[in-house]
């Protein structure tokens, strides 16, 4: 998955409001991530794939804190990134980048004695997993991101020619395995297997919130569903002309793109005005298009 293409980091606002929603939007998911790294990932020892991550390796040799790294790495990241990529790196990168810091910094003023939970670092790694790749995904589905290794990925795309997933995965195994240097092989397999686990994790936080289903229709009465489409669910759709093998009769196959709930509408729908049509349903993770705006005819 390449999660750098994710990000659309010029988005404008129509309104103050609408900016201020989404900064506090954007605000609780690093809070989250930081909830994560700080009552989880910290305790358990090992190091999944983020500059958070880094700074609790660094803790055990340099006299600052966590949120004191955090924050340090991420500023000369936030550097290195415009420096090299420029203006279109964006706002979002350089506010969720600071924030993150400054909530583990919070952590660490009110709970500093930080040990794990559960007295197991296994459970400590899982639950981490899921608390801060949703925060991730939340971001990530907000065209953001929380810095650090993306920008690391964007550095070794641009000069070592790897591809951005594959920079992703390749600096989080580097993090990962330069835990032996401070604790135990347990760590590094936790590490290992954290940074692994957290990738299928992300893409399904990420994708899982954006499935639709693609429904093909034949029935006989398709200008009541075409209508139902267009005009109820304020959808799209698109008409083929079928032939069955059977009889060699020409019907006309609909075929639209809809979310989850949209498609228990149309499946009602369907039902009750007619039994008899012939549906097939795709999952799609992934759709590109203008949206078109449908006037009512006068």
């Amino acid at each position: 998955m390449n999660l750098l293409s994710k990000l659309k980091l010029n988005k404008t606002y129509s309104s103050v409001g609408e900016c201020i929603k989404d900064l506090i939007y954007m605000g609780f998911a690093t809070f989250i991530i930081a909830f994560g790294v700080y009552f989880f990932m910290e305790p358990s020892k090992a190091a999944i794939s983020s500059v958070s991550a880094l700074a609790i390796l660094l803790n055990n040799v340099l006299p600052l804190s966590v949120s004191q790294l955090a924050f340090i790495m991420n500023f000369i990241l936030l550097i290195v990134g415009f420096a090299l990529f420029g203006s279109e790196f964006g706002f979002k990168t350089i506010y969720t980048s600071l924030m993150l810091p400054l909530f583990l910094a919070l952590f660490e003023h009110i709970h500093p004695d930080n040990v794990s939970f559960t007295n197991d670092a296994f459970l400590d790694v899982v639950i981490y997993i899921c608390i801060g790749s949703f925060g991730c995904a939340m971001l990530f589905n907000d065209n953001a991101s929380s810095g650090g290794m993306d920008i690391v990925a964007k550095v070794l795309n641009k000069y070592l020619k790897i591809e951005l997933g594959k920079a992703m995965s390749l600096a989080g195994i580097v993090i990962a395995c330069s835990t032996i240097f401070f604790y135990d092989t347990k760590s590094v397999i936790l590490s290992l297997f954290g940074t692994y686990l957290n990738g299928l994790v992300l893409d399904h936080f990420i994708f899982g919130q954006n499935i639709k289903r693609r429904v093909c229709i034949i029935s006989e009465k398709e200008e009541q569903i075409r209508d139902f489409i267009l005009n109820d669910l304020k959808s799209g759709a698109t008409i083929y002309e079928a032939i069955g093998a059977y009889d060699l009769k020409r019907r006309n196959e609909i075929i639209c793109i809809v979310s989850k709930m949209e498609y228990q509408k149309l499946m009602c729908f369907i039902e009750e005005t007619d039994p008899k049509a012939f549906i097939t349903v795709y999952t799609v993770s992934e759709i590109r298009y203008i949206p078109k705006t449908i006037k009512n005819s006068i």
